[in-house]
């Protein structure tokens, strides 16, 4: 089945979901007024002060180990003067995406997949700061939602997507390639088309659709890359779904690298065993990060 095929697949699917959630109104009204230049911070937190959940999850990645505030935030007009208004737009997104599937259920255990997805986040964020790129937040939001489609396959194809995850288990092939092998379509496509309907920026499209081979990405195949690689390292760190998946990798050997090197040939003599001990400080802070994040929120200052 070729990518054509796929997504129209995706689509199919995707438009049979009559309930499926919406990115909440806040958040939208958000996004839109932080397209408004003069825009006040005031402006901003009054707004977000109306949608406390949403409020709470942003105070709790503020002073969550991504951001290291020197010392603890508790007022909201201070954490957007803090993290930039440029950079509120990613934040009220994610935790967007955070509360539209925070309480569902499905073939996919909730936590795993939010470690792993805050784990390819927070490892994006470490490689893009490496190669020099220009923008570290779109790193780490790129990551967090990079697999958007697996939450959709494990709610609204939770029986099917079963069975592509027992069939994993028993065999040595990649979820993405078992997705297109028994469903006739991939979480790429799925993600793509629900990225494409909540109206995401071009590049987390590109980055939803091409992470699994960057190399065909349109928009920003470097960013591409450096989810590629995040992924293919949580996934043998730890981060990786309960270890559902069979992976493997030679990062010589990867498409992505070759991208990532041109873009910074230092990274040919990049000490890898140590990276991978950074990654593997990393991994309780994912853990406490997802934990306190699916915590009851609490109420936030203004």
């Amino acid at each position: 089945m070729d990518k054509n095929q796929m997504m129209e697949r995706a689509e199919i699917l995707v438009g049979a979901v009559d309930d499926l959630p919406t990115i909440p109104v806040v958040a939208t009204k958000v996004l839109q007024l932080l397209d408004d230049p003069d825009v006040q911070v005031e402006e901003i937190a009054d707004l977000m002060l109306s949608d406390q959940v949403m409020t709470a999850r942003v105070m709790k990645l503020i002073n969550s180990p991504v951001y290291k505030p020197t010392q603890e935030i508790t007022s909201l007009k201070r954490a957007l003067v803090y993290l930039g208004l440029r950079h509120v737009r990613e934040l009220a997104l994610t935790t967007s995406v955070i509360d539209v599937f925070g309480g569902t259920s499905g073939a996919l255990e909730l936590n795993a997949f939010w470690e792993h997805s805050f784990g390819v986040g927070m490892v994006s964020k470490i490689i893009a700061q490496k190669i020099g790129y220009e923008d570290l937040e779109k790193a780490y939001i790129s990551g967090i939602i990079h697999d958007l489609g697996e939450v959709f396959l494990s709610n609204f194809l939770q029986e099917p997507f079963m069975e592509v995850l027992e069939y994993i288990k028993a065999h040595p092939v990649k979820l993405i390639d078992a997705e297109a092998q028994l469903l006739g379509t991939t979480h790429c496509e799925i993600g793509l088309s629900m990225a494409r309907k909540w109206n995401f920026p071009d590049a987390y499209c590109d980055v939803i659709e091409h992470h699994h081979n960057p190399g065909s990405a349109t928009v920003d195949p470097i960013l591409c890359a450096i989810v590629n690689i995040s992924d293919l390292f949580c996934s043998v760190r730890g981060l990786n779904y309960g270890g559902r998946e069979w992976i493997s990798f030679n990062l010589s050997e990867e498409e992505a690298w070759t991208i990532l090197k041109n873009k910074a040939p230092g990274l040919a003599q990049m000490d890898i065993e140590r990276f991978c001990y950074e990654l593997d400080d990393a991994v309780p802070d994912v853990s406490a990060l997802v934990s306190a994040i699916f915590n009851s929120p609490e109420k936030a200052k203004p």
